[in-house]
């Protein structure tokens, strides 16, 4: 599956956001006020923002449960739906352009869009890409009992389980083979 520049980011930008969302009650939220918003913004270089306030952090928020809802969807059909919900929503409108030194490529939100149209849009745009090709089920999240980040499963032969090999699977392979060193020591 061929991935271009544009859309890779976009998809590193849907996982980082879907990954800021609190795994259960006690964990805290990665987008706690609008300055770490900002930060997220920034750090996932999103062109053509103005000044964020306490509505794009509410809005961002629920664009970033439907993206939940993606990497959740059992099928292309469920992840098609939402997708579609949030394209029509952000009001797309596909345009080329070429800005901080990135060649041609095509951004899907409107001028002056909010920052979560502008997300909606792209990212969407960019899932959508993946239930086309019929690869929905690159979306993932992490099989490790303890983690459920996102994903996107970009190995040739789609067996990647967890979203960090050194951090999850590695302490997941560590503990089973401690449990094997155990049983056989009886």
């Amino acid at each position: 599956m061929l991935i271009t520049h544009d859309t890779r980011c976009a998809l590193d930008t849907v996982v980082d956001l879907v990954n800021t969302a609190p795994e259960n009650d006690t964990a805290p939220d990665g987008l706690t006020d609008v300055a770490s918003l900002d930060d997220f913004v920034r750090n996932h270089e999103v062109s053509d923002v103005g000044a964020l306030s306490e509505f794009d952090l509410a809005a961002v928020r629920k664009v970033r449960g439907r993206f939940a809802e993606v990497f959740a969807a059992p099928d292309p059909g469920s992840a098609a739906a939402v997708i579609n919900d949030l394209i029509a929503a952000a009001g797309t409108t596909p345009r080329l352009t070429n800005h901080d030194g990135y060649d041609w490529h095509v951004h899907y939100f409107a001028p002056g869009a909010s920052v979560a149209d502008h997300l909606a849009a792209d990212c969407g745009m960019a899932l959508a890409f993946f239930v086309v090709a019929g690869e929905q089920e690159r979306l993932r999240r992490c099989e490790a009992p303890d983690c459920r980040r996102a994903f996107v499963d970009l190995s040739r032969n789609r067996s990647r389980r967890y979203c960090d090999s050194r951090t999850c699977g590695n302490r997941l392979h560590v503990a089973a083979y401690r449990a094997r060193r155990k049983e056989a020591a009886g």
